[in-house]
């Protein structure tokens, strides 16, 4: 799955992409999350504030509870404000 991190997400992690395996047993927003969370130290950083980040999968905004179905890419960015 080709992973992309926005802003703050980016920085943290140190890319802004890249492809992982995806093990069979992460179903989920919230799975994929902590299984990049477990990958080492950037990655645990900038997902700390978990629920504060932001998912689209093939470019559709969804909730940390979505099912990751066959989606080929997983963007994560920090909440954008209007003005």
């Amino acid at each position: 799955m080709n992973i992309r991190y926005f802003a703050w997400v980016r920085e943290r992690v140190g890319v802004e992409e890249e492809t992982i395996d995806v093990p069979g047993n992460v179903k989920t927003v919230a799975d994929l999350i902590a299984h990049l969370k477990s990958l080492d130290e950037n990655h645990a950083a900038a997902f700390e504030e978990d629920e504060a980040i932001r998912v689209a999968l093939d470019q559709m905004h969804v909730e940390q509870d979505a099912a990751l179905g066959d989606a080929r890419e997983a963007a994560f960015f920090p909440p954008m404000t209007g003005g």
